[in-house]
Parts: structure tokens; C-alpha cells; sequence
């Protein structure tokens, strides 16, 4: 009985040692992989629904990167998913990636409310998540590790105009909103800052009925001397908003997101947009060598000026590929800890700073004003 003992208990050490020398070998196989290989990073856009010329700004980042030789010798390898700019493809988009061997990021998604619902499926995989364009500030509100972005939060555009609508002598505005996620937030940050910077919120609405109705609404402010409107909503519904006051005789000026930021607006509201102050992201006559030569690489590649999307894109897989570069490693624990040491570093959209909660608060935030019918940019 006692030999049998000792034989068992010979076996179970067998087993127990060869279990130890597979996972050895399992963490070593993935040690390596992390340290040898393409540098795997997802890419989730409405690609099919949205020609915005981000995937070219993603794609001449990371042929630019490959052309000088990759990151420590390894190139740079994007796996492009559609997310059909809809919750449901978002978190098909996203549980998908999951199963991505080796994924070390995802850039993406479009909008905010995709982007917020998928979150949490990466930061549960361990998968770093950039967002080059989802603004709500819910995003990085809810003590993830593994998500971050790089574009301002509506807080940050709202905190900028409201500080410049100030500034320009304003004291009593009325706010127009779009009742969602994004409107609702820009609305309540521009609220807030413009409260701080002095200016009183007389009234703000989300609905009108009809031209009669913003006459009423018009004899309202009136009486409580306002002078501005800021306008949180999307295209085209704020440029048509824009256009029924100026047929209603209402002559104020107006202040908008980066929602409005497109020639969509003077194309739907005319000249009721000119003067329009709109807060967006990306100078394009911006001084700085990396924009000219961003510009020119863009235009000579595609025959196009990049958009503010593409930029946004391009400066996703830089940021990217440095962390990578100075993490020594794909982990994506060990990239997400050291995006969080990036401050003031230039990219084409302006200069990125990651806070502890993955917000980027970095100098990147632009103004423009219509004026004949075009943007041009206010210093």
C-alpha cells in the first residue's frame, strides 16, 4: 500500500511539473511574440457609411512607419473592421478583435455612444482602445485602464468657446441642443464653463416646432436681452436651425461643436451661417513642419486634402507605434502605461497630453469663424 502511495504521489508530480513546464512555455511563446512579429493594431470604422478620409490618414501613417523600417525593426500591421457606425456592428466590431491573436490596440470608433458601449468589451480583454473621435465625456469617466483618446472631450470644445464667447463681450446666450448623448453633454459642459467665465444661460431647448414657434421663442429672449445662441447638435439639423432663425428675422451670432465643423453648413444654411464661431479640431495651415509635410505626403498619395479625421487617424498610429517603440513590447498593459507618460507630443492635429483616466488635453483644440462663405481659422 505504501509503494502505491509513494507511486501516485511519483505521478501527480509528473503531471503537476509537466503542467508548470507547459505554461512556462505558453508565457515564453507569448513573451516572444510580444517582442517579435508585426505590430498588430485594429482599425474600427463605418468605412461603408462614412467618406471622411480617415482610413487613408491610418493607412499613410502606418505605410510611413513601414517605409523607414517599421518599430524596432517590426512593421506595423492594420486589421480593418466595419462597425457600420451602429451599436450593434460596434460590439460585433469589437468582440471580434477579441480574438485578434496578438492585437496589442484597436483606433476606433466613429462616434461616442459606439464607442462607449465597446469599451468596456476591450478594457475586459485587456485590449488598448484610441478613440480618434468619440468626444463624450463619459468615455474616461469610468476609471478604465485600457481606453483612452485623442481628440479633446466636448468638455474640453465647450470650455474653449465659452472662454472666447466671453471674450468677445457675450454675457446672456441661449443654448439649442440635440436631446442625446452628444448634445445633452456639450450643452450641459458649455453651461458650466459659461457660467464660470461669466456669461448667464437664459434659456435652452432642444425642440421648435416651426417658424411661428421661434417667434415666441425670439419674444422670450428678447426680453431677457440675450446675445448669442450656441448650437450642440449635428449636421444637418444645426446649419437648419441656423437658417430658420435668420428667417425669422433673429440677428445674433452663433457658437457650435465640432459636429458643424464641414462646408455642409454654409451649403444648408447660406449666409445665416456667416460669422458662425465653431470649435473643432486640426489647423491645416498650421506652420509646423510634421502638418506641412503631413499635408503634402497626403495630397501627393491620394490627390486630397486630408480632412480633420484623417489627421485625427494618422496621429492614432503615431501615438501608437511611440508607445510601442519606447515600451519595448505589443503588451498592451505596457503601451497603455506609457501613453499615460506622453505629454505635449507633437502630432499633426496639434500637441497630446494622456491624463491618468486616458483623456488627451493636449493643446489641440481650434477655433474657426465663417466669413464669406468659408472657414477661416481665429488665432
Amino acid at each position: 500500500m505504501q509503494n502505491g502511495h509513494s507511486a501516485k504521489m511519483v505521478g501527480i508530480g509528473i503531471l503537476v511539473t509537466g503542467v508548470l513546464l507547459l505554461l512556462i512555455l505558453f508565457l515564453l511563446t507569448m513573451y516572444s511574440n510580444r517582442k517579435e512579429g508585426d505590430i498588430v493594431i485594429g482599425v474600427a470604422w463605418p468605412f461603408s457609411v462614412e467618406n471622411d478620409l480617415f482610413k487613408e490618414g491610418v493607412e499613410l501613417a502606418a505605410d510611413e512607419i513601414n517605409t523607414r523600417g517599421g518599430i524596432n525593426g517590426r512593421k506595423v500591421r492594420l486589421i480593418e473592421k466595419d462597425d457600420e457606425e451602429t451599436v450593434t456592428g460596434g460590439m460585433t466590431v469589437a468582440q471580434s478583435f477579441t480574438e485578434v491573436p496578438n492585437l496589442t490596440a484597436v483606433i476606433g470608433h466613429s462616434v461616442s455612444f459606439i464607442s462607449t458601449a465597446a469599451a468596456n468589451i476591450y478594457e475586459n480583454a485587456g485590449i488598448v482602445m484610441l478613440s480618434p473621435s468619440a468626444t463624450a465625456p463619459a468615455l474616461t469617466q469610468k476609471g478604465y485602464k485600457y481606453i483612452f483618446r485623442n481628440i479633446p472631450s466636448d468638455d474640453e470644445i465647450a470650455r474653449q468657446l465659452a472662454l472666447y464667447a466671453a471674450k468677445q463681450g457675450h454675457r446672456r446666450m441661449v443654448i439649442y441642443y440635440s436631446d442625446d448623448s452628444y448634445g445633452i453633454g456639450l450643452a450641459n459642459s458649455f453651461e458650466d464653463h459659461a457660467q464660470k467665465a461669466g456669461i448667464e444661460i437664459v434659456d435652452r431647448f432642444s425642440y421648435y416646432a416651426d417658424s411661428r414657434d421661434l417667434n415666441r421663442l425670439y419674444a422670450k429672449w428678447k426680453a431677457l436681452d440675450f446675445d448669442g445662441i450656441f448650437v450642440a447638435h449635428y449636421m444637418p439639423d444645426g446649419a437648419l436651425f441656423i437658417a430658420d432663425v435668420a428667417k425669422a428675422s433673429i440677428s445674433v451670432p452663433f457658437f457650435a461643436g465640432d459636429a458643424m465643423d464641414t462646408p455642409e453648413l454654409y451649403r444648408v444654411a447660406g449666409k445665416a451661417a456667416e460669422g458662425t464661431v465653431v470649435g473643432t479640431i486640426f489647423n491645416s495651415q498650421d506652420p509646423r513642419e510634421e502638418v506641412k509635410s503631413f499635408i503634402n505626403n497626403f495630397n501627393s498619395k491620394y490627390g486630397k486634402m486630408p480632412t480633420p479625421y484623417a489627421a485625427q487617424g494618422y496621429d492614432a498610429v503615431n501615438l501608437l507605434a511611440e508607445a510601442v517603440k519606447e515600451a519595448g513590447s505589443t503588451s498592451p498593459a505596457e503601451v497603455a502605461q506609457k501613453l499615460r507618460t506622453f505629454k505635449n507630443r507633437p502630432g499633426v492635429a496639434g500637441f497630446h497630453t494622456f491624463t491618468e483616466n486616458g483623456d488627451d488635453i493636449g493643446d489641440l483644440v481650434v477655433k474657426k469663424v465663417v466669413k464669406n462663405g468659408q472657414f477661416e481659422y481665429i488665432n
